[in-house]
């Protein structure tokens, strides 16, 4: 076996927030803890990253869309799965158990098989106050997801926007169960 072969895979979906341009700063915390990482964008996500970056940083492509009968499968089964940023769109979808585009797909596929999940939500107040918003996180976390706390993006009074805690996801899953 290989040394790729050899570490955990773990799937990064990430969804259309602004925030989602720095996921490269996730890929290299996962790598740190060695993971090896396969990310899989939303339709409208794939326009918030470096894709180019991205792949070279995890020496996969970025996946988007499903592949063709008889392709072969870019990355191995997922032993974990983070969700970074999740938007209103996709948490409300995936908890309603849409499954339209890969992103949805992988995700309502690996609460079936059991894979550890753990989701950084970027939602502004205005709609996580929204009654269908609360009830699919509670849904999501009764299926075992691990959420961590919410991120609207707001600029702060002295300038710039809070962080983004990008390694706080990677925690999540350690306190699932993933050392």
């Amino acid at each position: 076996m290989n040394e790729q072969a050899e570490k955990p895979f773990l799937y990064v979906v990430v969804c259309a927030a602004g925030i989602a341009s720095d996921v490269g700063e996730l890929i290299a915390a996962a790598q740190r803890r060695d993971w090896e990482v396969g990310v899989i964008a939303t339709p409208q996500g794939l326009g918030f990253i470096d894709v180019a970056a991205v792949e070279a940083s995890t020496g996969r492509p970025v996946r988007s869309a499903w592949r063709s009968p008889g392709d072969p499968r870019p990355f191995p089964a997922p032993d974990a799965v983070v969700v970074a940023p999740a938007t209103f769109n996709t948490v409300n979808k995936w908890a309603a158990g849409i499954s339209d585009t890969l992103a949805l797909g992988t995700l309502c596929e690996a609460y079936g098989l059991g894979v550890p999940i753990a989701v950084l939500p970027c939602v502004n107040e205005a709609l996580a106050a929204h009654p269908a918003y609360r009830a699919s996180v509670d849904r999501l976390v009764l299926m075992g997801v691990r959420f961590g706390d919410p991120y609207a993006g707001e600029a702060q009074q002295v300038g710039g926007r809070p962080e983004f805690g990008w390694e706080r996801v990677l925690d999540l899953l350690t306190d699932a169960g993933r050392s």
